[in-house]
């Protein structure tokens, strides 16, 4: 895994992250992650299959429509990607 090094840190910044650490039981380092992770982490992604399926739900289709959509959906079964 992969480390990074980050010089020049401000003193607030770093008594700061050590309160944090501090407060959630983790060490300077840990804190450090979980920072980093959360900054770069999409906030308030949406899978495109959760999504559909809330449309689904508050469209509320009938017996009859599903049925459409299910007799019009190709149920061949995917191949794996060929690449040669």
């Amino acid at each position: 895994m992969p480390s990074v090094t980050v010089r020049n840190v401000p003193e607030e910044v770093h008594r700061a992250i050590r309160v944090r650490a501090a407060r959630h039981g983790r060490s300077i380092e840990a804190e450090m992650r979980d920072i980093l992770e959360s900054a770069v982490k999409p906030q308030g992604r949406v899978e495109l299959g959760s999504l559909l399926a809330e449309i689904g739900r508050k469209v509320r289709l009938t017996d009859e429509e599903f049925a459409i959509f299910e007799s019009a959906r190709d149920k061949t079964p995917a191949r794996a990607a060929n690449f040669e």
